[in-house]
């Protein structure tokens, strides 16, 4: 079986995507994932680029595309050491405390991007 490159989607310019994004790209020494930065005006989305900018989106090796949870455990599984955590996250009763977890952090986002650009700056 080949290696699949997972797709990813996220916004660079929220603070805590970017430290994020950077601890995943050290732990992907195998480069199994392309993370894309859609928040200049001028990226290449292929969907609405609010509606990436929303929530992470990511696309599989074979075309799916993926929203939220199931594209971070897409992610995790692309990542040997995070593996067992993307396996985990397929099961229906992990996917629902992560869904719930991910909505809370949607919800309040806003004001945590607005502390870790204080912090961080």
């Amino acid at each position: 079986m080949s290696e699949q490159i997972v797709t990813v989607w996220f916004d660079g310019a929220c603070p805590l995507c970017r430290r994020e994004i950077a601890w995943l790209q050290r732990l992907d020494r195998a480069q199994r994932i392309r993370f894309v930065d859609v928040s200049p005006p001028d990226a290449v989305c292929p969907l609405d680029r609010t509606v990436l900018l929303e929530r992470l989106h990511a696309r599989t090796g074979d075309g799916e595309i993926l929203v939220g949870v199931a594209a971070f455990a897409a992610m995790w599984r692309a990542i040997p050491a995070l593996r067992p955590l993307g396996l985990a996250a397929g099961l229906p009763p992990v996917a629902r405390v992560l869904g719930a977890a991910y909505a809370a952090f949607l919800r309040w986002r806003p004001w945590l991007q607005r502390a870790a650009a204080r912090v961080l700056a």
